[in-house]
């Protein structure tokens, strides 16, 4: 099964601390911030189409799952970096190194998660940046590729 969509059914049935969002992400329109599509709950967050805009104050846990494509091997390095934004300011980042091996096939895919527990405040504003947005795979797994945020606490 997809597994993006076993964890919306698990996570419409959870109760939250009042507030949570479950969003697949895609390819930036305009910016270097993925667009958030698709709603699967959103629940006291404001859902934007980049962002996504607290209307609770608490400590929230952020999830980012990509899914990534590269069509041709390459023999230097990849850096790949996912950056979560609050209010356009690095909260947290992730740099991955993908190296292509000896054996490297036709097309290679790669999956990086990142999660975040941070307090949040009213009308903080949540973001993802991909530096090479053009990787993230769209076609064979595009409902794969999810940003979660959850109430965790009211107190920090």
């Amino acid at each position: 099964g997809n597994t993006s969509e076993d964890y919306l059914r698990i996570l419409q049935n959870v109760p939250t601390k009042g507030a949570a969002a479950y969003m697949r992400v895609s390819n930036p329109a305009k910016s270097s911030k993925l667009s958030l599509v698709e709603k699967g709950i959103c629940e006291d967050i404001q859902c934007k189409s980049e962002e996504l805009v607290i209307r609770k104050e608490g400590l929230y846990l952020i999830y980012c799952h990509l899914n990534f494509h590269f069509p041709n091997c390459s023999n230097s390095p990849t850096d790949l970096k996912i950056e979560f934004l609050v209010n356009d300011q690095v909260n947290r980042q992730t740099l991955s190194t993908w190296c292509a091996s000896e054996t490297c096939q036709e097309k290679t895919f790669k999956t990086l998660f990142q999660l975040h527990l941070t307090y949040l405040n009213v009308k903080d504003r949540i973001s993802v940046t991909l530096n090479l947005p053009k990787f993230l795979n769209e076609i064979s797994l595009p409902n794969e590729n999810v940003l979660v945020v959850l109430r965790y606490s009211d107190e920090m």
